[in-house]
């Protein structure tokens, strides 16, 4: 291990953090190829995860003066990439192991290029079959897109409000105006939004969060990934959906993790009441509803600051928050192929296999995992703590902005990795099986069902642990609601901290 890495304290030092925490990082010397993949997944992973838990120890730190090591294996934390993948219920695996839609995925167009369509949500699948005017099926789905060029799919998808991307290569991104939109953003842009007064501290605390509470108003894998951190750290994190709009219940069990789970309707005025007496006594809200979604119902960023001074107003976009594709909504498969992924690790793999690597043969590759969503949910998670120092330190309300494309951009900047040791050296992913694989079993911990009111034995859940080991803190692995109404739209007791410490409205 090495007690620092040059993308952690770049991401460290551009927050204003203090360089003498940096050392307490402990990092794999080799991160790479911990996976199979073309790009420095086991560097990205290691850093975003670090970086989280190294910014809930320095405020931990900040709150009680106690400093602690943050240890993170690179394989680990791969492997907590994509997590989502091998949790238990019961003993069972849930699911068939795709996140995916059996619509979902790349077609060929009719310019011999590809186009990536999502399809999870019904109204997002139903929306691309109105387009193509053609059967639910994949056979019908391929021929209809044979009918049409990728961009002209993608740009008439758009214009819908339904979400499907062209395949580009890196130069092609780079030339196109979101991307020349995104150059140089960084993947955590920290915004002081309002004054308030410092947050005061004092007092003995066993993790890094206890006392703060999180409103997380995510959906699907980036945000629900960082308010599942942000609990391991202690946090009172309450999970917010609507009962009005699809889930992706497979994800939600195992985000949900550590989190108490509320459902509210935003279209109903006594809904819409609670959660304003809720955000008043929240210290973070996190969000990724499409771009201006909250603000049209009195919940944007100047709202929220106004009602609670002091607050951190953290949000996802897919492409961030300039440029002309700003307002699209986006998923991580999406922005990997609209931003250059699919054909890099392509071109990557065929090298390896010295095949033809020519546009009109090369078939789109994806990740090995949904590294964009995973990486902007634990940079979230960092850029939330980083804020939280802020309080202390500065005073003020806060912003914390990720975007997968910014995140994807970060990624790119760190490297490559040669085709040859990639592909392999680089380890693939552990299958799905039962009796689990023996390097998933090593890292499974186990957690009991949570809930307000259960009338049935509670369930047990197995699942990757955390891979940001805290020498002094140890990560909460305790409990999970596994399902989203488990719990009453109100805060756990402050009792236990309001004396202590933080500063209250």
């Amino acid at each position: 291990m090495t007690q620092s890495s040059t993308p952690a304290e770049k991401l460290w030092t551009a927050q204003g953090l203090p360089s003498d925490a940096l050392p307490f990082l402990r990092l794999s010397e080799k991160p790479d190829p911990a996976v199979n993949s073309s790009f420095a997944l086991g560097t990205v992973a290691q850093t975003a995860i670090g970086l989280s838990g190294l910014a809930a120890a320095q405020f931990h730190r900040l709150r009680t003066g106690v400093s602690q090591t943050v240890t993170v294996d690179a394989r680990h934390a791969v492997l907590e990439f994509k997590s989502e993948s091998w949790y238990t219920v019961n003993g069972e695996l849930t699911g068939s192991g795709s996140l995916f839609d059996g619509l979902a995925g790349v077609y060929r167009t009719k310019d011999n290029s590809y186009v990536r369509i999502h399809t999870n949500f019904p109204h997002h699948k139903q929306g691309i079959l109105d387009i193509l005017q053609c059967e639910p099926t994949k056979q019908a789905v391929a021929a209809a897109l044979l009918r049409w060029n990728a961009v002209d799919f993608e740009t008439e998808a758009a214009s819908r409000k339904m979400v499907a991307t062209a395949l580009r290569s890196f130069a092609q991104w780079d030339e196109h105006p979101q991307g020349k939109a995104l150059a140089n953003t960084p993947p955590v842009v920290l915004v002081k939004i309002a004054d308030a007064p410092k947050r005061t501290v004092m007092g003995q605390f066993s993790r890094p969060l206890d006392g703060i509470r999180i409103l997380d108003l995510t959906r699907v894998l980036a945000g629900p990934v960082c308010g599942r951190t942000l609990a391991a750290h202690g946090a009172d994190v309450l999970l917010v959906t609507s009962p009005k709009l699809p889930a992706l219940p497979l994800i939600d069990i195992e985000t949900s993790r550590g989190k108490r789970t509320t459902q509210l309707d935003l279209t109903s005025p006594r809904d819409r009441e609670t959660l304003t007496s809720l955000v008043k006594e929240a210290d973070v809200l996190m969000q990724a509803y499409r771009p201006g979604g909250l603000q049209q119902k009195g919940f944007g960023v100047a709202d929220v600051a106004n009602a609670r001074p002091g607050i951190i107003y953290a949000s996802l976009t897919a492409y961030g928050w300039d440029g002309p594709w700003k307002d699209r909504r986006g998923f991580d498969s999406l922005v990997q192929t609209a931003t250059g992924f699919n054909v890099a690790e392509a071109e990557a793999y065929a090298a390896y296999t010295n095949t033809d690597s020519t546009s009109e043969s090369l078939e789109p590759q994806v990740l090995p995992m949904q590294a964009l969503d995973h990486a902007a949910g634990y940079l979230l998670a960092f850029g939330i703590n980083a804020a939280l120092c802020k309080t202390i330190t500065e005073g003020g309300s806060w912003e914390v902005r990720v975007s997968l494309a910014a995140v994807g951009q970060w990624i790119r900047s760190l490297g490559r990795v040669d085709p040859v040791m990639a592909f392999s050296e680089g380890r693939p992913m552990p299958p799905r099986v039962l009796p689990q694989d023996p390097e998933i079993a090593r890292l499974a911990v186990s957690v009991n069902q949570s809930g307000d009111a259960m009338t049935s034995e509670p369930k047990r859940m197995t699942a990757i642990s955390h891979a940001a080991i805290m020498s002094a803190t140890p990560v909460r692995e305790s409990e999970a609601p596994m399902r989203l109404d488990a719990h009453s739209a109100s805060w756990l007791p402050r009792e236990d901290y309001i004396d202590k410490c933080d500063y209250v409205p």
